[in-house]
């Protein structure tokens, strides 16, 4: 191969060229080494100081996205300028499979939304079938109802401080929070059969009743969450490190709030105390006294200590809800709704009782195809559409069904408190820095199973 005499890899690169900004050489060993420097280098460094911008991915499987969300930001330096939202990575159709079951079968699958608060789906769903079926859940089952919502708000509140904490370094706040969860599945799967995705509010009640000991029970359980609450105020609450981290990170005033249609715990922190439960009262919640927490910081910090009250107040709401619990059916008596009948748990898991399988199997020709019927079949709903909004422990949580009097739902939509709440993370980060962003996020707290739904 020859070299051509004017070639920039030449020792004579820079009169060859006649460029005064071609590197000078240095030859060595291993042949011609260049620096680069002198020039204009130095202008075009000071130039780039402002305008280097990077678009970086961050998700959906970061361990700091709370979940598979992904964003898309641009930074400067360690600072954001842009971020947007990209979702969809959990998307499973729950609201068009509901269209394909019988109203009671779609239980099932709200109750997958909001993984974290799936008795919050459960309640706003049957609540807007019985409106629509003009009935109304026994008195029992509506104290049981709220019981277990309230037990449910304690436990999604602790998984945001395990996850955030998690997320903003805090290994301590990861293993304690989902501890303290550990005791809330136990309960809930005391009263329910199942830690998750329980499907035990059915239209026209619940599945069955309290367990007989559930009085103990729960006043143990009770004991042992208020000690522990005030444990967190001790580690966290008093912790300065905690406290910088989220001090005036994720800022999002009111009229911010407003026009994003922000609920939940992100408005409350905000200024503004609007909490369905006080607002629009359902179930027995008029009867109890609670506090809707507020502050007007409306930052990271704010919501933090918003969230550690409402653990508390669910605890004044459960001790006195308890005192409202008398004798009594938790299913409605109408035969051609109160779908599945009789249950119990077995040692195979929950199931309709021993009694009622030899009843309908044995004694009763009628009972059997009327139970065939209402499980394969269904109860028909009357023609109509309905909104039930309740408050979950994100925010405000709305069932929008549709009926044209068939077994079937024609359409159900969820008002979901984690897609809505999203639109805030722009808001809260552009202009912060990249672990701020993580802060806000988590600060949300959004569940993405409600998000993509």
């Amino acid at each position: 191969m020859t070299t051509n005499p004017t070639d920039a890899t030449t020792p004579d690169a820079s009169a060859a060229t006649g460029d005064p900004y071609a590197a000078e050489p240095r030859q060595t060993t291993e042949g011609p080494v260049y620096t680069l420097t002198g020039g204009d280098w130095d202008q075009v460094l000071e130039d780039a100081t402002h305008d280097e911008r990077m678009v970086i991915n961050l998700g959906p499987q970061h361990p700091s996205t709370h979940g598979v969300l992904r964003l898309v930001i641009e930074i400067e330096g360690e600072t954001v300028t842009q971020a947007r939202a990209v979702i969809g990575y959990l998307h499973t159709g729950i609201e068009k499979n509901c269209e394909y079951r019988t109203w009671t079968q779609g239980v099932t699958f709200i109750t997958r939304t909001d993984y974290l608060a799936p008795l919050s789906h459960e309640a706003a769903y049957c609540m807007g079938v019985e409106k629509l079926l003009g009935i109304e859940a026994p008195r029992r089952a509506q104290l049981i109802r709220q019981l277990l919502l309230e037990i449910n708000r304690i436990s999604s509140h602790f998984v945001y401080l395990a996850t955030g904490g998690m997320e903003l370094g805090s290994t301590t706040a990861a293993a304690l929070g989902f501890r303290e969860r550990e005791v809330l599945l136990h309960t809930l799967e005391y009263i329910t059969g199942l830690r998750m995705n329980h499907a035990f509010i059915r239209p026209g009640g619940v599945a069955q009743d309290l367990p007989e000991d559930w009085k103990d029970y729960l006043t143990k359980f009770v004991k042992t969450m208020e000690e522990r609450i005030a444990m967190y105020h001790k580690l966290f609450t008093g912790q300065p490190v905690w406290r910088n981290r989220l001090k005036n990170v994720g800022y999002l005033p009111l009229d911010g709030c407003l026009a994003l249609g922000i609920t939940g715990p992100v408005l409350r922190s905000a200024g503004l105390a609007w909490d369905q439960r006080k607002i629009e009262p359902y179930l027995a919640y008029d009867e109890v006294d609670f506090e809707v927490p507020t502050s007007t910081d409306a930052d990271c910090w704010a919501r933090y200590l918003i969230r550690m009250e409402e653990m508390s107040q669910s605890l004044k709401i459960i001790k006195q809800t308890m005192k409202l619990l008398e004798p009594g059916p938790v299913m409605v008596e109408d035969k051609k709704v109160a779908w599945p009948a009789q249950l119990t748990i077995g040692p195979d898991g929950m199931g309709n009782s021993l009694e009622h399988v030899r009843k309908i199997m044995g004694q009763s020709m009628e009972s059997l195809i009327h139970h065939f019927k209402l499980v394969t079949e269904g109860f028909q709903v009357p023609a109509g559409q309905v909104y039930q909004p309740i408050e979950s422990p994100r925010g405000e949580l709305g069932y929008h069904l549709v009926s044209d009097g068939g077994t079937r739902p024609l359409r159900v939509h969820a008002r979901e408190p984690s897609f809505v709440n999203l639109q805030a993370m722009p808001a809260m980060a552009e202009g912060g820095l990249i672990a701020d962003l993580i802060a806000a996020v988590a600060s949300i707290d959004p569940v993405m199973g409600g998000v993509d739904r």
